[in-house]
């Protein structure tokens, strides 16, 4: 069935992870002021995402108060420790029916912007594709785009990697949108936050 590209576009913000490498929650670390959920979820708000998912699991009661007066849902996983397939399902099976897609975006990639994440919904009006990924030169990474149309795609497919799965499966027909290589980065050990600290010091 076609999917009507006028209709809203959801978020799903997945924020259920351990963070066993940072030492303490590092959804919770300060990126610009606030809490980096916060940062992140705030993105996905500003875009115009509607509505906004944010998954929790490990240490849900510490995070959810970081999003008090964003206009968004918290939901929370309690099959976190299965893995993110897990919460990417979780999430996506709580996006409302009249969605014509959903945003899949990381809890983590603090430099991930409104106006990027308006571009890939940009690119799914536009076009006739099922698939928007976001491109850093020459790595393939969230936040990405994916059509109601495909939502049947995740329930036939296995592992913690299901989400890759169905890019893999419809990378020829994707919509590519180029974001600078320096809006992904890891940040999974203390290192990677100082880092992270000195490039917002920098600033763009």
């Amino acid at each position: 069935m076609p999917v009507d590209r006028r209709g809203s576009v959801a978020g799903v913000v997945l924020a259920a992870g351990s963070s066993t490498r940072m030492g303490s929650n590092k959804l919770l670390l300060d990126i610009d002021g606030e809490p980096m959920l916060r940062h992140v979820a705030g993105r996905a708000v500003g875009a115009g995402l509607d509505p906004v998912l944010v998954v929790l699991g490990f240490e849900a009661e510490r995070l959810a108060p970081a999003l008090e007066g964003l206009t968004c849902s918290v939901l929370v996983n309690g099959d976190y420790e299965r893995g993110m397939n897990s919460s990417f399902c979780f999430g996506l099976a709580r996006v409302p029916e009249d969605a014509s897609a959903v945003v899949i975006m990381l809890g983590d990639m603090p430099f991930i912007t409104a106006a990027m994440i308006r571009a890939l919904v940009a690119k799914f009006r536009g076009t006739d594709t099922a698939l928007v990924v976001s491109r850093y030169g020459h790595v393939t990474a969230p936040p990405t785009l994916f059509s109601r149309s495909l939502f049947p795609e995740f329930r036939v497919s296995d592992g913690d990697g299901c989400g890759k799965e169905v890019v893999s499966r419809y990378r020829d027909a994707a919509v590519e949108v180029p974001l600078p290589a320096s809006a992904i980065t890891d940040l999974d050990v203390p290192r990677d936050y100082e880092r992270v600290k000195t490039l917002l010091a920098i600033g763009p």
